[in-house]
């Protein structure tokens, strides 16, 4: 245990989370692990994801894919920002699948397929409506170009990304689709035809089954929390479970008096005589600078921050009838069993979002694993 800080993980729970999602959606799922598992911790979540029932995984870096590799894990894996200039003979003698958004990519990626002997696997990333990755002004030069090199790939994928479908019912999402499958009809005119098909991230694989294809993608939803929660509510109410608890100690407890300035800028007096703890992490370890009406979870009552965050350190008023000492353990954030704050709470409080909250939490604060729900 930490001394300081720690993120507790709930294995369990992330397993949970996969068998609700894939009974929900119907087909497979790549269980998205990126950026650290959002922060959870890349090799444990993905064994604990592979375990639960996840046929695939998906990573933002070629890096992470190959540090899968590397631990063992023999599952296909996708990996779809690796820029020109990528070490792509490594992804192809590693068996990782590599996206192609755009000619200069597809171009290379076959030119180290042939300097490797091997058949690059490969997904095409199409842009529907998104307007980041993907082909777009440069689909029908691609078309010509693969259908001239189709014997130098192996084409495994096809895929797209939704930008709103946490917004369940807007225009732009059937769009979309539309446009998914007719740039999927223009593959099958010059006889490609990949072995699967995915657009749905976690909303669209919770919300929208027409979405669902060969293939779903879940990203946030794996970690028990809601993609949206004022469009689709809490993750409680979607069946998921919250898996990280970010806890942190108190380092100084102190009673002063109404009136008294408190942190950089003096930003905030306390309007009585309090009690004031101060906790034993800060922006340095991903707390948000900025968060108001925020705070942590003590002797079973919210302790609110006073003044701002810093580098190391934040200061919460714990009420002057408290009975916490320096020394003692505080949540963060949790599921909210108990009443504390949540990642949810915390986004809100820094004009965020929980992904954010989750991802930011840095390597100064140790991740301990447990396996404690079902």
């Amino acid at each position: 245990m930490s001394n300081r800080a720690q993120a507790e993980v709930d294995l369990s729970a992330i397993a949970a989370n996969v068998r609700h999602l894939l009974k929900h959606a119907g087909v497979p799922v790549m269980a998205v692990v990126k950026a650290d598992a959002y922060g959870h911790g890349l090799i444990p979540v993905a064994q604990t994801a592979l375990s639960a029932g996840a046929q695939w995984l998906g990573v933002a870096l070629l890096e992470e894919a190959l540090a899968l590799r590397n631990s063992g894990i023999s599952a296909p894996i996708l990996s779809w920002l690796v820029p020109p200039g990528s070490d792509y003979s490594s992804a192809i003698q590693a068996d990782i699948d590599l996206a192609v958004p755009s000619l200069a990519i597809f171009e290379e990626i076959l030119s180290a397929g042939r300097s490797a002997l091997k058949r690059p696997r490969i997904h095409i990333e199409v842009d529907t409506g998104m307007t980041r990755g993907g082909f777009l002004d440069e689909w029908d030069s691609f078309l010509d170009l693969l259908s001239k090199e189709r014997a130098g790939v192996q084409v495994i994928g096809f895929f797209s990304h939704f930008a709103r479908a946490d917004e369940p019912g807007v225009l732009q999402n059937a769009i979309q689709l539309k446009r998914f499958i007719e740039m999927s009809d223009d593959l099958n005119r010059i006889d490609v035809e990949p072995e699967i098909h995915h657009l749905s991230n976690s909303a669209a694989a919770l919300m929208d089954a027409s979405s669902h294809f060969d293939l779903v993608r879940i990203g946030i939803a794996t970690y028990g929390l809601t993609p949206d929660l004022k469009h689709l509510g809490s993750s409680q109410s979607l069946g998921l479970r919250p898996a990280m608890t970010l806890k942190a100690k108190l380092h100084v407890v102190k009673d002063v008096h109404a009136g008294t300035p408190v942190g950089y800028g003096a930003t905030s007096t306390t309007s009585s005589d309090t009690k004031l703890g101060v906790v034993a992490i800060g922006y340095a370890d991903g707390i948000p600078r900025a968060a108001q009406n925020a705070g942590v979870f003590v002797n079973g009552r919210r302790a609110p921050i006073l003044g701002r965050v810093s580098m190391d350190q934040f200061v919460v008023e714990l009420g002057k009838d408290s009975t916490a000492k320096a020394g003692d353990w505080v949540i963060i954030f949790g599921p909210g069993d108990e009443g504390e704050y949540t990642a949810d709470d915390w986004g809100s409080a820094s004009s965020s979002i929980n992904y954010e909250v989750v991802t930011r939490i840095g390597p100064r604060v140790p991740r301990i694993y447990t396996s404690t729900t079902e």
